[in-house]
């Protein structure tokens, strides 16, 4: 191999080491999101297998900004921080709660999505947080849900999911005594259960939670460009539009937006 080749050679290898993901994914053509495909309606897996949500379209609205084409991953709870990482994903999109912890890891976006963290459990049962202190509460793997009951209530059993349905089915069953989430999605599973009128969600919250998009660190122009289009989407009213179509007062989650995206 003569030396001008290998020359070239490493010139394309240097600039591809060093483009940064922005480019990468506008010469792939394709932005691939992390969603989950298990808590609707933020991400809910439809019959034809496709997936589809309030998340789904944010993360729709993004590639629509980059020119591209969406292509979805369903990931678990406890995957999405790695999945970001190790290049699996470009961008997570899954109710993907905001912390500074988080951000040692990750890059996190403003947030589009305010959700209160309660409790689902008989009526009654729970009338206090304090109530819950012994309890065996069940938790979807992963979350920071997860996280929270274990330093708020360090005496009760924490029982891990793969998912907030299966829980609720435990509590249903009388095998735990409480589900903790985000109340949208127990809101959700509540409208869904058999025998609902004999439960119920906290009116207390146990911390409110900021849902934000996650890249990798470092990828400055694809998060600037990510915020630019969440803004964009609350001013021309695109952001209220989606919330309604998955939580307005006809849906299975009527869920109130009491917040605005800011930057």
């Amino acid at each position: 191999m003569n030396k001008f080749l290998l020359a070239t050679l490493f010139a394309c290898s240097s600039l591809m080491a060093h483009a940064d993901l922005l480019d990468v994914i506008k010469a792939r053509g394709a932005l691939v999101v992390g969603v989950r495909a298990d808590i609707p309606p933020f991400g809910q897996r439809n019959k034809n297998q496709t997936v589809s949500g309030y998340d789904v379209d944010f993360a729709g609205a993004i590639a629509k900004k980059l020119g591209v084409k969406l292509v979805v991953q369903d990931l678990d709870p406890s995957e999405r921080i790695s999945a970001v990482k190790s290049n699996k994903v470009d961008v997570l999109v899954a109710t993907f709660t905001k912390t500074a912890e988080r951000e040692r890891e990750v890059s996190c976006s403003i947030g589009y999505f305010v959700a209160a963290q309660k409790v689902l459990s008989k009526k009654g049962k729970f009338p206090t947080p304090e109530s819950l202190a012994k309890a065996n509460v069940g938790v979807a793997r992963g979350t920071t849900g997860s996280d929270l009951v274990r330093k708020q209530y360090p005496k009760a059993t924490v029982i891990a999911f793969d998912d907030i349905p299966e829980a609720v089915r435990f509590l249903e069953d009388g095998k735990i005594d409480a589900v903790v989430d985000d109340e949208p999605s127990l809101a959700r599973s509540l409208s869904k259960m058999s025998n609902k009128t004999q439960f119920e969600l906290s009116s207390y919250a146990n911390s409110t939670e900021i849902f934000a998009i996650a890249t990798k660190l470092g990828e400055k122009r694809l998060m600037s460009l990510i915020n630019e289009t969440l803004v964009e989407m609350e001013n021309s009213g695109e952001a209220e539009r989606i919330f309604n179509q998955w939580f307005g007062p006809q849906t299975a989650t009527p869920f109130p937006r009491t917040f605005k995206i800011r930057g």
